[in-house]
């Protein structure tokens, strides 16, 4: 299942680029794209997975680029 987020406050094309290695790293994560352009961030995942994928996004989200939120679409 895809789930699509807004990550507000992204201002670094080069920590987009991190979020999204990173955030492929993830165990239970088939795929995940981060489009600088358009703030968005996909999430391919079992959708029973997604709740503690997001906790754990999250958390990379905020280390790479303090001050960026994550918002669902």
């Amino acid at each position: 299942m895809k789930k699509k987020f807004i990550l507000k406050g992204l201002g670094c094309a080069n920590c987009a680029s991190k979020m999204e290695t990173a955030i492929n790293k993830l165990t239970d994560v088939k795929e995940a794209t981060v489009n600088f352009m358009t703030q968005k961030l996909v999430i391919d995942a079992e959708e029973d997975k997604i709740s503690s994928i997001i906790e754990e996004v999250e958390k990379i989200v905020k280390r790479i680029e303090p001050g960026t939120r994550i918002e669902q679409l």
